[in-house]
């Protein structure tokens, strides 16, 4: 990226701003938690409301709110005109209303935010230093089942805005060769087995998972009635020599590579490719931090490499879609179909060389 030209006034300006982040963002945290960017928003109509106005109606101290206004103003998050009446900005509304956000403001706030003050210890030491903030356990993954119901709600909402609405087009990818038995490896909460089931009456579902999550795979699957076509095994793939068994038509890895550290992934490809045929195809859906089309996308998605640092495993990130081909590639695997979903996803489909 070229170097930009800033005035030295407004580079200082931008230094504060980072100085003073976390401000900012607890400012935004409690404004929307307390209502007063609804109350705002559905104000507009009669050119905002003022200070006292917001009090009266959301029973919060004139104090109180002053300072976060204020703090909101300075941030442009809100704006004040000469009557003292206050409105959204831009920002404010897309803080408040735009759903990626939304999403990605809870799941900072509720999983990452306390973790994050351990980062500098985690990149020392090479380990999720921050994670003792929710949990006793090596990986956040072992203790996604035990999570606090509020941070799991946060975690799982970030972790299915940025897959779900994908799996209505890869649907048709990962059937258009009829698979009988597909691998679904890293099953999360069973959406996709749903999903496969639901689709095509004839596949069948096998899910490798933790024993947390696996568990809560199979029973979500059981409750939509595809008990019988949905099986599952536990796996832990920081063991030495994880293994899968062959026979699966396809294996299906969706935002599950990210989560390990290149080795680590280099090992799953390896242990995928024993278990294939030359028929055999391996999908592999991913966010790419050099297939985003825009930067704020860019952005979030290296964000979210420092919660695997702090808090996730302390060694994985969101890669660029040239580090996972590298990898494939050495692991005795060709890549046949590179395919755009969406608005952030690559679909690659890899066969045994």
């Amino acid at each position: 990226m070229p170097k930009k030209y800033i005035k030295a006034i407004d580079a200082l300006q931008e230094a504060q701003k980072i100085a003073f982040a976390p401000f900012v963002f607890q400012t935004t945290v409690s404004l929307k938690n307390l209502g007063v960017f609804d109350f705002i928003f559905q104000n507009v109509a009669k050119g905002g409301v003022t200070l006292t106005e917001i009090c009266e109606e959301l029973s919060i101290s004139e104090y109180g709110l002053s300072v976060l206004l204020e703090m909101a103003e300075s941030a442009n998050i809100v704006s004040m005109d000469e009557r003292g009446r206050y409105e959204l900005t831009k920002i404010g509304y897309f803080l408040n209303y735009n759903p990626m956000t939304q999403v990605n403001m809870n799941f900072t706030q509720d999983v990452c935010y306390q973790g994050l003050f351990h980062l500098e210890e985690s990149i020392r030491e090479g380990k999720p230093a921050g994670l003792k903030e929710l949990g006793n356990w090596p990986t956040i993954y072992e203790g996604l089942s035990q999570l606090k119901p509020e941070i799991q709600k946060s975690w799982f909402a970030f972790d299915h805005f940025y897959s779900d609405g994908i799996f209505e087009e890869a649907l048709k990818i990962v059937f258009r060769h009829q698979p009988k038995l597909l691998f679904d490896i890293g099953g999360n909460t069973g959406k996709f087995a749903i999903q496969c089931c639901a689709y095509n009456e004839e596949v069948n579902v096998h899910i490798f998972d933790l024993p947390g999550q696996l568990k809560v795979a199979l029973k979500n699957t059981a409750d939509q009635g595809f008990g019988d076509r949905v099986q599952g095994s536990e796996i832990d793939w920081l063991s030495e020599n994880p293994q899968i068994p062959m026979g699966a038509d396809t294996i299906w890895m969706s935002q599950f590579l990210d989560c390990f550290s290149k080795e680590e992934i280099l090992k799953i490809f390896k242990t995928a490719v024993n278990a294939m045929d030359s028929q055999t195809e391996l999908i592999i859906i991913e966010t790419y931090t050099d297939r985003q089309k825009f930067d704020n996308a860019k952005f979030t998605l290296e964000a979210t490499s420092l919660y695997f640092t702090a808090l996730a495993n302390g060694n994985s990130k969101m890669y660029k879609a040239t580090e996972l081909i590298e990898l494939a590639e050495a692991a005795g695997l060709e890549l046949k179909d590179d395919i755009s979903l969406g608005e952030f996803h690559t679909l690659f489909v890899c066969k045994k060389k």
